[in-house]
């Protein structure tokens, strides 16, 4: 072959290369439409998953924010295409009711160790000798914790509809509670917002939280407040016999969750490379947390949220090619 063909030969492949690896990424042409609920801190972990389907070639819409059993209804349907937030075992009625593994593709671990509980501050704690929360039943310790001046604790609770407020609900009246403890239900970013300002002003608090949450890097548990201990487990649903004493054995009323990525069967079945990629992909929760706190300190815009992303991946730049990479192989092999 002569030099002239060789070089126009080199410079088709070049020009025809990006073409025909744009032509064979697996999503390409498929539309994807993600949910999450309409708490602002889930963006970061929707936002990476969205991030590697796009790197894939999926057509990613903006996330929809919906309430969690919505969501369920919405996947199972088919009008959406996955989230990055089943919490299980919290969620198990939802995802049964919703359809379950009938469903529902869900394989692997996203995030894992979420606890949730519930917390007083530590001075209170300490001067008071309050490690469990049956002790709210004395009147004279539950006004510790009396906000509005009924008399009643005041404990910061879930938004309305949330499986967490169901399990406090059950709990309360489990342990005699009723009579000496409100739940403030409600908006929970308003609601912690101002326990936060309380214990910031000495006041004492009582709260439920959850990890991943910024909630735990401005309240330091250890530090600034304690968990709190259950009489015994009392849980609502399906899981009223479950057992959430842990292997240390203590019991704060709640298993420690995971959390996982939940797909429309159908759809994961019809795209392989999606399906591998929602088994194989991890985040450390710490990683969660630290990027919360950064939004609960101002950095939360969407364009905030999206450089986040941004240092995440490339701050463990072979691990997320390595997600592509393998998501890919599974296409190839179909």
């Amino acid at each position: 072959m002569r030099t002239t063909q060789k070089k126009a030969l080199i410079l088709a492949l070049s020009i025809a290369t990006p073409a025909a690896f744009a032509a064979g990424l697996p999503g390409k042409g498929v539309v994807v439409k993600p949910l999450q609920s309409t708490i602002a801190e889930e963006t970061f972990q929707t936002e990476l998953v969205n991030r590697a389907l796009q790197k894939l070639g999926y057509d990613v819409q903006q996330t929809g924010e919906v309430d969690y059993n919505v969501a369920y209804t919405a996947i199972a349907s088919g009008d959406s295409t996955f989230m990055a937030v089943n919490w299980d075992p919290l969620q198990k009625d939802m995802y049964a009711s919703a359809g379950g593994d009938q469903k529902f593709y869900r394989e692997g671990t996203y995030i894992a160790g979420a606890a949730q509980g519930y917390l007083i501050d530590k001075k209170t704690a300490d001067k008071y000798h309050i490690h469990d929360l049956s002790q709210l039943k004395d009147p004279k310790i539950a006004k510790l914790f009396d906000a509005d001046g009924d008399g009643k604790a005041d404990m910061a609770g879930c938004n309305p509809g949330w499986v967490c407020g169901s399990v406090i609900s059950t709990q309360l009246k489990a342990y005699g509670l009723n009579n000496t403890v409100t739940q403030n239900e409600g908006n929970y970013s308003a609601i912690i917002a101002d326990t936060l300002t309380r214990y910031k002003s000495g006041k004492p608090v009582l709260y439920y939280t959850w990890t991943p949450y910024w909630v735990s890097n401005e309240m330091k548990p250890g530090k600034d407040v304690v968990w709190l201990t259950v009489p015994f487990s009392a849980n609502p649903g399906s899981l009223k016999d479950l057992d959430t004493t842990l292997p240390n054995g203590k019991n704060y009323g709640f298993p420690v969750n995971n959390e996982h990525i939940v797909a429309n069967k159908a759809w994961a079945e019809q795209n392989p490379a999606a399906a591998k990629l929602f088994a194989i992909m991890k985040l450390p929760l710490a990683d969660v947390n630290a990027q919360n706190l950064r939004m609960h300190e101002g950095e939360s815009s969407s364009e905030d949220i999206q450089q986040h992303v941004d240092g995440w991946i490339k701050a463990h730049q072979a691990t997320f090619d390595g997600w592509i990479k393998e998501a890919a192989a599974a296409a190839a092999k179909k």
